[in-house]
């Protein structure tokens, strides 16, 4: 995807089609999820983070998320 915006909406198409299953629905419902407080928290940014960088922006103190200063 280019923008968070079109990560977005991929996601509300493929919830609207009949046809996705249940498993996938509950995936799609939390990276959704997930993508709209990253756009909250960050109104500014318009790329669509990568699931890292979704996973620190709700989990900042986790050790995959530290950021060193030399």
């Amino acid at each position: 995807m280019e923008s968070i915006n079109q990560h977005i909406q991929s996601i509300n198409d493929e919830l609207d089609d009949s046809n996705t299953n249940r498993q996938r629905v509950r995936h799609l419902k939390s990276e959704l999820n997930s993508l709209e407080k990253y756009k909250d928290n960050h109104p500014d940014d318009d790329h669509d983070p990568t699931p890292l960088e979704l996973y620190c922006d709700e989990n900042p103190d986790a050790l995959e998320c530290r950021i060193y200063d030399d």
